[in-house]
């Protein structure tokens, strides 16, 4: 019978421990899902070895996608769920929580994190009919425009992944002392550059950007649509036009995920002095606006850019 040397053996051993410790490793690795990409960042500031699963894009519409089968698994697997809530996902997380049989991460579970319960929302409507487009109850759901209410969501979030990991918890929490302090400074010299903006007016394609105008100063003064969610009409972009003409604004603004062609018409009825901007909504894949620092770095330096 073949006899393997007993260094062999010892190496072997060694090989199949150091195996078993890694696969161990790998199964013990947080697993999270994000509904919109700027809650997948954060998570991974603050535990950038967890399985972060992303369900929308920035070329999506968050209020509008398909709770798609392997959506559903993700959230199956996921001890922890961030989602903005507000309504923004009453389309398909209902659908995703109840499918995926998870209790986890069900309405009121201790791993379903909603960062509209953890910040002041502007603009509460009362509920209407379908035909008043995407109104929002509780209050705008695109919070996450404003960095000084993404601070607050961050802490919430400091809290929860404490709570689910407590033996992370000092690593989870000098993380978040670093990025707070860090975030701080950014948002004081976002404001200084901003300050040439303040008192200026935008004509944008719904209320995407309403948290980003209220930080900066800048007043919407029309929407492309003639309700919320609602495609832009003829009869509405002509009263628009109107309106632009008496008081030209800096810059058209649409969104990624937008289409830009009413925008395009409108600019060119007032002439090349009025920029469109389609300016991201959420983090990108790639380029300058796929960090959070650079997506706001990026919409900074775009709106100042329109002159």
């Amino acid at each position: 019978m073949l006899r393997i040397p007993s260094d062999l053996r010892r190496l072997r051993g060694a090989v199949l421990v150091l195996g078993l410790a890694l696969a161990g490793g790998a199964a013990q690795a947080l697993n999270v899902f994000a509904c919109e990409p700027e809650w997948a960042a954060l998570v991974r500031e603050f535990a950038p070895d967890a399985q972060v699963r992303t369900a929308t894009h920035a070329r999506q519409d968050p209020h509008h996608i398909e709770a798609r089968p392997s959506l559903i698994a993700a959230m199956r697997q996921a001890d922890l769920a961030v989602c903005t809530g507000a309504s923004l996902e009453a389309g398909w997380l209902p659908m995703l929580q109840q499918r995926s049989g998870n209790a986890r991460v069900q309405p009121g579970a201790p791993g379903m994190l909603v960062a509209a319960d953890r910040v002041s929302l502007i603009d509460p409507r009362p509920p209407g009919t379908p035909f008043e487009g995407d109104v929002h109850s509780e209050g705008n759901p695109h919070f996450h425009l404003d960095p000084r209410r993404l601070l607050e969501v961050a802490q919430a979030l400091v809290e929860r992944l404490q709570a689910i990991e407590p033996q992370r918890r000092d690593e989870v929490q000098r993380r978040w002392t670093a990025w707070s302090a860090d975030w701080r400074a950014r948002i004081a010299e976002w404001e200084r550059r901003a300050q040439p903006l303040r008192g200026t007016k935008v004509i944008a394609q719904h209320t995407s950007y309403a948290y980003l105008w209220r930080w900066l100063g800048i007043e919407q003064a029309a929407d492309l649509e003639p309700r919320p969610g609602m495609a832009p009409t003829p009869g509405h972009l002509q009263r628009v036009l109107e309106l632009a003409r008496a008081a030209p604004p800096r810059a058209i603004v649409v969104s990624s995920y937008q289409d830009p062609r009413a925008a395009q018409w409108l600019a060119q009825q007032l002439g090349a002095a009025v920029p469109v901007l389609q300016l991201p909504a959420t983090l990108m894949d790639d380029g300058p606006a796929s960090t959070l620092a650079g997506f706001y770095d990026q919409l900074l330096e775009r709106l100042l850019a329109a002159r």
